[in-house]
């Protein structure tokens, strides 16, 4: 690509940075796959197989469901008008299969070159000399908005260099009609370097895993974007994260390059890194398979408490066993993690206080009253789903008794002439609410929120370009809302400075940070404010966040004495910590 620097190959996997894309080609099936499970469609002489992007429900005529892709499949020579609406874009999942069925992938668009920066092509060099030495499982931690995108298109073209890839797998995280598209855009900005690629979301991991399972194919690299999204073992999206990413095969796994700025909440949430740990130890993935008892076994201080496993409250303990796992990634020849800080310092979090009218303290308390009394009857019969639902209700409520703080919070920022980035974690008593109010208000309002209520792309653009003022949203993740953004058609965002409102104090770590990132990225500053009721459990709880949101970065994630603290404020000790940290 014009502009980009090159550097010669070498056994360390140094990125060739000007590789011109090699003619894409139909892989077969690796050697040892697993057999077809069902009979797969088979296109005749001057037709294709068309696997469509249907959603739920939708008519779609002529097509048949076929089970084990997981997907609607058309066989013809040209794809009806009826059925053009749900031809897949490229490198989608549905794009994938097809080419896959096909002896000539589809031809791709022309690109919009995109030129890596030196954090980018610095850290592909890390990753490639990571799986140049036989690492499994690479770290890719840097700060949000330094370039993870990149730097993980850039690192998986520089490792099929150095070994036969030709399937990439990228997983990223909701919603799927920001992060595919986004996706897709950075691989053919970056150069697809002849692989075929398929994106797809966490939420649709499933699918793929059945696909796996009917056609035995096999992908060589597999990115797992926002790698904190499986570090729950307990979970159906373990079980097909297994599947896709052979987290316990020993032989045929493919290299994974794990890209996340908020790990975990404690050690015992990295099983997606067990792998590497393994061989890092010279041990076998079976002994690896249960993570707190190795780490146990490590002299990690992990106990067993009341629901499973759980890490030591002690302090000194903590930084003991963080030096030890930070040590074990980052001390590795050659490192195994990689972390950089965002050039442009870390985000200011700052709290917003509101002072509630007399009827709307009567109104709070009479919530927390309510709320201490239900949350009192769910632990004495230790009805964990009693308890859950009653610290959901409480929140919602008293979110929604601050809702026209918040509005006029924004307005006011709105006159400054700034753009305001509004998360919430609840629709209709925060997200609904806010944004009905702003628009009475004559205040255009993008909103990001509620399954299938928004083209979320399309609301995203209208905040970046200026159009819309104020953006309401609930995703803690993939999007980017942050000043002169490069947008997808070459324009920039909006100059107009950003600021972020959190509607409801954050109980994760991961979570918060994510969010902040959103608009504080890519060399563009971005202050944020908690709102909380004051001199209420939500101020104490918003004090807990500020405090410990700055410890969420570190190679363990967040250190869960917040967690605690913020459970015993609640009442709340006996629930388990997944009660807490997600919503």
């Amino acid at each position: 690509m014009p502009g980009r620097r090159r550097r010669s190959s070498s056994s360390t996997g140094t990125t060739t940075r000007t590789r011109a894309a090699a003619p894409r080609k139909r892989a077969a099936a690796k050697p040892g796959g697993a057999k077809p499970a069902l009979e797969l469609p088979v296109a005749g002489r001057g037709e294709r197989v068309w696997v469509l992007a249907v959603p739920f429900r939708a008519p779609a005529p002529g097509a048949q469901w076929h089970a084990g892709l997981q997907a609607h499949v058309w066989v013809g020579a040209e794809l009806p008008s009826a059925l053009a609406p749900y031809d897949p874009p490229p490198h989608s999942f549905e794009r994938f299969v097809e080419d896959e069925l096909n002896a000539v992938p589809r031809p791709l668009p022309e690109p919009r070159a995109l030129i890596p920066r030196d954090l980018q092509c610095d850290g592909a060099d890390v990753i490639a000399a990571h799986a140049a030495a036989g690492g499994r499982v690479f770290l890719l931690g840097d700060d949000p908005g330094v370039g993870k995108t990149g730097t993980a298109i850039l690192a998986v073209k520089a490792v099929a260099e150095q070994r036969d890839v030709e399937r990439v797998l990228v997983v990223a995280d909701r919603p799927a009609a920001i992060t595919i598209p986004h996706w897709s855009r950075s691989i053919a900005g970056f150069g697809d370097g002849g692989l075929r690629w398929c994106v797809t979301t966490w939420d649709r991991l499933g699918k793929v895993a059945a696909v796996l399972k009917a056609t035995g194919t096999r992908f060589d690299v597999v990115v797992a974007d926002e790698a904190h999204m499986v570090r729950h073992t307990t979970t159906q999206r373990w079980k097909h994260w297994k599947a896709v990413s052979g987290a316990g095969r020993v032989k045929d796994a493919p290299y994974v390059l794990a890209a996340t700025a908020t790990p975990a909440h404690t050690p015992l949430e990295l099983p997606y890194l067990a792998p590497e740990f393994a061989q890092r130890h010279g041990e076998g993935l079976r002994e690896w398979a249960d993570l707190p008892a190795r780490l146990a076994a490590h002299g990690f201080h992990v106990e067993r408490g009341r629901y499973g496993w759980q890490w030591t409250e002690d302090a000194a303990a903590r930084r003991s066993d963080l030096a030890t796992l930070q040590g074990w990634l980052a001390d590795a020849d050659p490192p195994a993690t990689l972390h950089r800080p965002a050039p442009w310092g870390q985000v200011s979090v700052g709290g917003a206080p509101v002072t509630l009218t007399p009827a709307e303290r009567a109104a709070y308390e009479a919530e927390w009253s309510e709320f201490r009394a239900e949350m009192k009857l769910a632990r004495k019969g230790r009805q964990t789903a009693r308890g859950r639902a009653a610290l959901l209700r409480f929140r919602q409520k008293a979110g929604l008794i601050r809702v026209q703080a918040t509005v006029d919070w924004i307005k006011a920022q709105v006159e400054a002439e700034r753009q305001v980035a509004v998360s919430v974690e609840f629709v209709e008593t925060a997200a609904d609410p806010i944004r009905e109010a702003l628009l009475d208000a004559k205040i255009p309002v993008a909103g990001i929120y509620g399954r299938d209520r928004f083209d979320v792309e399309a609301e995203r653009l209208r905040f970046q370009r200026g159009d819309a003022q104020v953006c309401v949203f609930t995703v803690t993740a993939s999007i980017s809302l942050h000043a002169e953004e490069l947008l997808p058609d070459g324009s920039h965002a909006s100059a107009l400075p950003r600021v972020g409102l959190f509607h409801q104090p954050r109980f994760s770590g991961i979570q918060a940070r994510q969010v902040t990132g959103r608009t504080h990225r890519d060399g563009k500053v971005s202050p944020w404010l908690v709102a909380f009721a004051e001199d209420t459990v939500e101020e104490q709880v918003a004090r807990v966040m500020v405090e410990r949101l700055a410890v969420s970065g570190s190679t363990a994630g967040a250190d869960t004495a917040a967690l605690q603290e913020i459970a015993e404020l609640l009442d709340a000790d006996w629930l388990p910590a997944t009660a807490l940290s997600e919503s």
